[in-house]
């Protein structure tokens, strides 16, 4: 093994070891409740990339299930109360996630709740529609097109996807809508967290709503800090 494997794998366990240095999780001011919890971590609030990692509570501590190299908003990141629609920021947070959805199949092991994605369905994000920031299968005539998203025609984006709860069970108009964690486009995202295909695919697998699991969204350090949330 190579020094740099043995370093990084010693502070892996110490991390993990009582009386080690605090593990992040452990620094947060909340976690949802729940035993499963993936964070998505920018090093600023400027930055488009990152990392998510996806863990599990076990017998009183977090242990770390997976990782990812993950991308935001082309804009980088700003905190969720105080964003605003179209400006190409992921807001930070934590929040649930309420189903999955996806253009292809869901894959073996989802058990979250998967709608399939059909030529008919659309998420409307037009501020001036009763059916803001929800999925709508067909367009309501109140949704205006331009101001939503035709979700089949976004691939492979939403190939695979789970929803953030951000701005979802009181919709605020005009502070965002579609925010979901979904498979990498060509670049940063208009807003969502996006991650390689396969790791979609392990998230969609390992996620149980039985388990209550939420999604943390933040920066290393500074006013959008994950461990404020």
């Amino acid at each position: 093994m190579r020094l740099g494997a043995v370093a990084l794998a010693s502070a892996s366990l110490l991390a993990l070891a009582p009386g080690g240095p605090p593990l992040l999780l452990e620094q947060l001011a909340d976690t949802g409740g729940g035993s499963q919890l993936i964070t998505a971590q920018a090093p600023r609030a400027d930055a488009t990339s990152g990392t998510l990692t996806w863990w599990d509570r076990r017998d009183g501590h977090w242990v770390k299930t997976g990782s990812a190299v993950a991308r935001f908003g082309a804009k980088g990141l700003v905190e969720g109360g105080s964003r605003r629609q179209s400006t190409n920021t992921t807001p930070t947070g934590l929040y649930g996630l309420p189903y999955a959805f996806g253009i292809r199949k869901a894959p073996d092991g989802t058990r979250a709740p998967y709608r399939r994605v059909r030529q008919e369905s659309w998420w409307c994000e037009d501020n001036d529609s009763r059916s803001y920031n929800r999925w709508t299968e067909p367009r309501p005539a109140d949704c205006r097109a331009t101001e939503s998203e035709h979700l089949i025609t976004y691939d492979p984006q939403y190939a695979y996807a789970l929803v953030v709860g951000f701005n979802y069970d009181k919709p605020v108009r005009g502070r965002g809508a579609g925010i979901f964690l979904h498979v990498d486009g060509r670049a940063a995202t208009a807003g969502c967290v996006s991650v390689p295909v396969e790791a979609m695919r392990r998230i969609l697998a390992w996620v149980d709503p039985a388990r209550a699991p939420h999604i943390a969204i933040g920066t290393t350090g500074g006013g959008t800090a994950l461990t404020r949330y």
